[in-house]
C-alpha cells in the first residue's frame, strides 16, 4: 500500500531518503577506513556535511513545538551551529599544535561572518521585495523589521565594536573570547526571558512539527542524534579534504577554506530563509539570519581560543599578517550591516550594498585593495550612523532591557512591506524571531492598516 503523502510522515519520508542518499556513502568511506583521492573526499565529505546540516536545520525547528524554558531554549541554541563550529573548531584545536592550521581557522571564521551578511542578508531582502512587489502591484524598496529585532541589533552592534580588539591586538585571546562568550550568554538569558510560541514551520519541518507529540518527540531526538554523529564524524576529513584538494588543483588552500566550507554548512539556512521571503515571510527570514550573525559573531568567535589552547596552543590564538587584514575586513562590514538597518528598516539599495561589496572582494588580491574596501564599508557604516544616530541609544539599550517593555513599531511608509495576506489583501503581518537559531520564541503582530499604499 502506497503511503499516503498527505501524512506528516509521508511528507517526511522523502526529504529524509534524499538527505541520507548523500549521508551514507561518507559513513561508508569513513568507517571502512578508506581514502579516495582529495578532490573526492571533498564531494562525499561536503555532500555529508550538507545534508546533516539540513536535517540538524529541520530538527532543530520542529523542536521548538514542544521547548520550553530556559535550558531547552539555550541547548537549542548550540546544537543549531554545530555544522558551522565542528570544522572551525577542528582547526583551531589542531593549530594548537600544528601551527600551520592557524589561519585556517581565522579563514574559516571570517569567511562564515562575510558570507551571511554579504550574501544572506540581502539576497532575503531582495527576494522579499520581489515578491511583495508581484503580488502587491506596487514598488516595494524596503523591508520593515519587527520591533523586537532591535534586541539582535543591540548585541550585534556592541559585539561589532568589541570586535575591533581583534585586528588591534593582532590575536584572539583568551580573556577576549570569555568576554563574548559571556556576551553570547546573556543573550540567550535575553531570549529565555519571553514567552515560548508556536514557531512558524515550512517543508519538512513542518512534517515533523504536524506529528503526534510522542512521534514527533522521539523522531526529533532521533534526528538530532543521527545529524550531529553525521557530522562530528565527517567534520576532521573534510577539514583536511579542503586542504589536501587545493593542493592537488593548485588553488589557494585559504579561500577554499574560507568560503567552501561556510557556504557548505549555512547552505542550508540560507535557503530556509530565502524560501520564507518567498513565501511572504521575509520579515521571519532576515530575522533569523540576524540572530544567526549574533551567534556567529560571538559563541563562534568566543570559542577559537578555547579550542586552541585545548590543543595544545597558547592563551591566544595568533593572527598573521593576512588575518588582521580579513578580520578588519569582517569587523568593518560588520558595522555597514548594523548600522544601515537601525531604523528597523532594510532597503533593497542596503542590500544591494552588501552583496557588491561582497562580490568585488574577490577578485581584490592585495593587501592595499583589501585594505581599501574596509576603508569603503568603514565609510559607508560611519554615514549610516550618523544618519540614524537618533536610533544608537534605544538600539544599545535594547540589549539590556527587558523584554518586557513595549516598544513601538517603525512607521511604515509606502514602498515599504512586511507580510502581506495571500492574495494581497489589505492585512499585513509582521513575523519576527528572537529564536534564529538560538532559540524558539516568534512573534507575529497584526496591522490594521497597510504599508504598502
Amino acid at each position: 500500500m502506497t503511503r499516503d503523502r498527505t501524512h506528516p510522515a509521508g511528507r517526511l519520508a522523502r526529504p529524509l531518503l534524499l538527505t541520507a542518499v548523500f549521508m551514507l556513502p561518507a559513513l561508508v568511506v569513513r568507517i571502512g577506513g578508506l581514502h579516495p583521492n582529495p578532490v573526492l573526499s571533498l564531494v562525499l565529505y561536503g555532500a555529508a556535511v550538507v545534508a546533516a546540516s539540513f536535517v540538524l536545520a529541520w530538527a532543530a525547528e520542529a523542536a521548538q513545538v514542544d521547548v520550553s524554558g530556559g535550558l531547552a531554549i539555550a541547548a537549542l541554541a548550540l546544537i543549531a551551529v554545530l555544522p558551522e563550529y565542528a570544522v572551525d573548531l577542528y582547526y583551531a584545536y589542531v593549530a594548537g599544535h600544528d601551527p600551520t592550521y592557524t589561519a585556517y581557522a581565522a579563514a574559516n571564521m571570517t569567511g562564515s561572518n562575510r558570507l551571511l551578511m554579504g550574501v544572506g542578508w540581502p539576497l532575503v531582502v531582495l527576494v522579499a521585495a520581489a515578491v511583495a512587489t508581484k503580488t502587491t502591484g506596487k514598488p516595494v524598496r524596503s523591508l520593515v523589521l519587527d520591533a523586537g529585532n532591535r534586541v539582535e541589533l543591540g548585541f550585534l552592534l556592541i559585539a561589532g565594536v568589541l570586535a575591533f580588539v581583534m585586528p588591534a591586538t593582532g590575536e584572539i585571546h583568551l580573556v577576549f573570547g570569555v568576554i563574548l562568550l559571556a556576551w553570547f550568554g546573556f543573550y540567550l538569558f535575553k531570549l529565555t526571558r519571553g514567552e515560548v510560541e508556536e514557531p512558524e514551520l515550512i517543508g519538512a519541518a513542518a512534517a515533523l512539527g504536524a506529528l503526534p507529540r510522542r512521534a514527533r518527540r522521539v523522531t526529533v531526538l532521533a534526528l538530532f542524534v543521527v545529524a550531529a554523529v553525521v557530522i562530528l564524524v565527517c567534520a576532521e576529513p573534510f577539514a583536511n579534504s579542503l586542504i589536501d584538494a587545493g593542493t592537488q588543483l593548485g588553488i589557494d588552500q585559504f579561500l577554499l577554506v574560507q568560503w567552501l566550507a561556510p557556504l557548505a554548512s549555512e547552505a542550508p539556512e540560507f535557503i530556509i530563509a530565502i524560501l520564507f521571503a518567498a513565501r511572504g515571510k521575509g520579515t521571519l527570514a532576515i530575522a533569523a539570519l540576524i540572530s544567526s550573525k549574533v551567534n556567529q559573531w560571538t559563541l563562534l568567535v568566543g570559542s577559537l581560543p578555547i579550542a586552541y589552547m585545548v590543543g595544545g596552543g597558547g592563551p591566544a590564538l595568533p593572527l598573521d599578517a593576512r588575518q588582521v587584514e580579513e578580520m578588519l575586513l569582517t569587523a568593518a562590514q560588520t558595522m555597514m550591516g548594523v548600522a544601515l538597518i537601525l531604523s528597523l528598516r532594510f532597503g533593497r539599495k542596503a542590500a544591494w550594498a552588501l552583496l557588491l561589496l561582497f562580490a568585488v572582494q574577490f577578485p581584490i588580491t592585495s593587501t592595499e585593495g583589501r585594505l581599501f574596501l574596509t576603508a569603503v564599508y568603514g565609510v559607508i557604516a560611519l554615514a549610516a550612523l550618523l544618519v540614524h544616530r537618533r536610533e544608537i541609544p534605544a538600539t544599545l539599550a535594547a540589549a539590556f532591557r527587558s523584554p518586557t517593555t513595549a516598544e513601538a513599531e517603525p512607521a511604515s511608509d509606502p514602498g515599504e512591506v512586511l507580510e502581506r495576506g495571500v492574495g494581497g489583501t489589505d492585512s499585513a503581518h509582521a513575523v519576527g524571531t528572537r529564536a534564529g537559531r538560538g532559540g524558539g520564541r516568534a512573534q507575529e503582530q497584526s496591522r490594521d492598516t497597510d504599508p504598502v499604499r
